[in-house]
């Protein structure tokens, strides 16, 4: 069972969430961690939480974040090739991208993070009414 009331475990999940929607590979789960301490939430469920984006997730997500920025912010250069992701980072791809990618990456991880942290919440709230009720 996880420490924390079921705001604490919403809010590390949530924290958790919201940076796994960033590209910060390597440091997602930093980053959700140092986040669930500022919201005062579950540090284990953050880390868990950033694994929104794993590699079978990466590419869907990332693709989805930056089409959410290019319609918010106009056209960029486009989603780049195979053979540029390879040969050069996401973040030498240079700020029309860039730019995209994380004002996507911000929306998306704020909508997911919210609507987890709550659908999970709730279920948490749920699950102790059952138990308090023996059903």
């Amino acid at each position: 069972m996880q420490e924390g009331s079921h705001s604490q475990r919403a809010r590390g999940l949530a924290a958790g969430v919201f940076c796994g929607c960033f590209p910060f590979f390597g440091l997602q789960t930093l980053l959700g961690v140092g986040l669930a301490s500022l919201v005062r939430g579950n540090h284990l469920l953050a880390a868990a939480g950033t694994w929104i984006s794993n590699p079978l997730t990466y590419v869907p997500l990332y693709w989805f974040n930056y089409q959410l920025g290019c319609w918010l912010l106009g056209p960029g250069e486009g989603w780049p090739s195979l053979d540029a992701l390879k040969g050069q980072g996401l973040w030498e791809l240079g700020w029309s991208f860039s730019s995209r990618l994380l004002l996507g990456s911000t929306i998306v991880g704020t909508v997911a993070s919210l609507a987890l942290g709550f659908v999970y919440w709730r279920w948490l709230e749920r699950q102790s009414g059952r138990n308090l009720t023996g059903s």
